[in-house]
């Protein structure tokens, strides 16, 4: 199963850059997307159903033009649950899964911390959020959790460790709350198979950062451990430029 994960930074945008015929040229079975920052009545359902994908999941904030999962799949679940019932978090829609015979897909989008308020409000949630998934394994197994993390593991995931050191998204804090959430029994599926520096996923649209290639790399795919031997490619695809993310793509034996 083939299987992608891309915060398009608003769906209704994106499309008008192209993101449904780059979708049917990279032909996942599964897309995960973050931020589609639209209603289910404002996204054009028979496009993307045209594109290949009659199974869609939209999961939105109630905030107007904020935040929001999808899930976008060709082939049908047999069961699809929004939020996470951590109600504080599932206001602003952070998480949607579908669960298929022998796995389970979350498309998931952690906040980031603007200021000090939002701060809090992310590390709350990351400790809520570890506690739900190691409950969440226990019933299903074979989990894969993509999605924008907003976190950079480690000073290998980001163009400037040093001058960023105290900037959130690669503050201490926040990399040992990731190093701890993947040490409890998940798998970086891109470092798993790929070790080389300078593989980002996000850049500013400030100071050409994307030609220069001065990223992050906040967008994941972890897998569970069970499915360890079941990985069998994870790239990122920088060349998808609909967002100031790009799209991370992940190979499931299924």
């Amino acid at each position: 199963m083939k299987i992608i994960s891309y915060n398009v930074n608003g769906i209704r945008a994106a499309i008008t850059k192209g993101f449904l015929e780059w979708l049917q040229q990279a032909n996942p079975d599964v897309i995960c997307l973050q931020e589609i920052k639209a209603t289910e009545d404002q996204i054009p359902k028979l496009e993307i159903e045209a594109a290949g994908y009659p199974y869609q999941y939209y999961y939105p904030a109630q905030k107007k033009g904020y935040s929001g999962v999808a899930i976008l799949s060709k082939i049908a679940p047999k069961k699809i649950v929004f939020g996470t019932g951590i109600d504080y978090m599932d206001f602003e829609g952070r998480n949607v899964r579908v669960d298929f015979d022998e796995l389970s897909v979350m498309s998931l989008y952690l906040p980031s911390g603007t200021n000090i308020e939002r701060l809090d409000h992310k590390f709350k949630y990351m400790d809520d959020f570890h506690n739900y998934i190691v409950k969440l394994r226990n019933e299903v197994p074979n989990l894969l959790v993509c999605g924008d993390y907003n976190i950079c593991h480690q000073a290998i995931d980001i163009h400037d460790p040093i001058r960023n050191a105290k900037i959130s998204g690669f503050l201490p804090e926040e990399r040992a709350w990731l190093d701890q959430f993947i040490t409890s029994g998940m798998i970086d599926t891109f470092r798993h198979l790929n070790k080389e520096p300078h593989q980002y996923s996000w850049w500013s649209y400030r100071a050409n950062a994307r030609v220069n290639n001065k990223g992050w790399r906040i967008d994941y795919c972890l897998a569970a451990e069970p499915l360890k031997d079941k990985i069998k490619r994870a790239l990122i695809l920088p060349e998808a430029k609909h967002s100031d993310h790009c799209p991370v793509f992940v190979e499931i034996e299924y």
